[in-house]
């Protein structure tokens, strides 16, 4: 594909992403959730809701998974930590190891930034909360699709056993597509929420890998 090509895929889930904030706070927007709180798309969100409930064991797995994604930051940290330490200068780390220490910096900002900016509420108090907590866009989904992502994209470069590196990503795709569908049917968001995380994590990927290809146009292209 070409570089207009990623660009235009970038910027259409930014403007994807900012669209869906504008239509859960304008659009249909009831006090459906706990404590009187509200949400857009009320009708489409409480019909998703009340179908799933709250559903403890899928809320473990995927708190189990996030752990998981926190694992891989911490995998390609010590890597990097490695490279530095053992060539002695920070301009001899991969390159591609320090744009994906940036993707996570600006990932951890958004985490934090959605905590406090409440676009709406959980559709749930989860037990031994003290109250509806912030939901949109779900961060643990804008997480995976980060990490896990991004993890899909470099393992051809540290991995060159072929069988080793398929096994590697059919296991990377399992922890993604489990945390986002899980996060779902654990009814602890709104359907809007989820989708608030893909396309936050799907502009983060894209951007971060449009801007490592054209500082390396050899590197991820396998």
């Amino acid at each position: 594909m070409k570089k207009w090509g990623k660009i235009s895929i970038a910027a259409a889930l930014g403007v994807l992403f900012l669209a869906l904030i504008a239509i859960v706070k304008w659009v249909d927007v009831a006090a459906i959730g706990p404590e009187g709180t509200s949400v857009g798309l009320s009708h489409l969100n409480g019909a998703v809701a009340s179908a799933l409930g709250f559903q403890e064991t899928w809320y473990k797995i995927t708190k189990l998974t996030g752990y998981v994604a926190f694992a891989v930051i911490a995998a390609f940290a010590v890597l990097g930590g490695w490279q530095l330490i053992s060539r002695k200068s920070l301009a001899k780390v991969d390159r591609k190891l320090l744009f994906l220490a940036g993707l996570y910096v600006v990932t951890a900002v958004l985490y934090v930034v959605f905590e406090k900016v409440v676009i709406n509420y959980r559709p749930v108090i989860v037990p031994g909360d003290a109250g509806p907590e912030a939901s949109f866009p779900s961060t643990h989904t804008m997480l995976a699709v980060v990490v896990f992502g991004s993890a899909l994209l470099l393992l051809p470069d540290y991995l060159a056993d072929r069988r080793l590196l398929l096994g590697a990503r059919c296991v990377v795709c399992a922890l993604l597509l489990v945390t986002v569908i899980g996060r779902l049917l654990s009814g602890v968001h709104w359907l809007t929420d989820i989708l608030g995380g893909i396309l936050l994590g799907a502009f983060l990927l894209a951007a971060f890998r449009l801007f490592t290809e054209q500082m390396h146009p050899n590197k991820l292209k396998r």
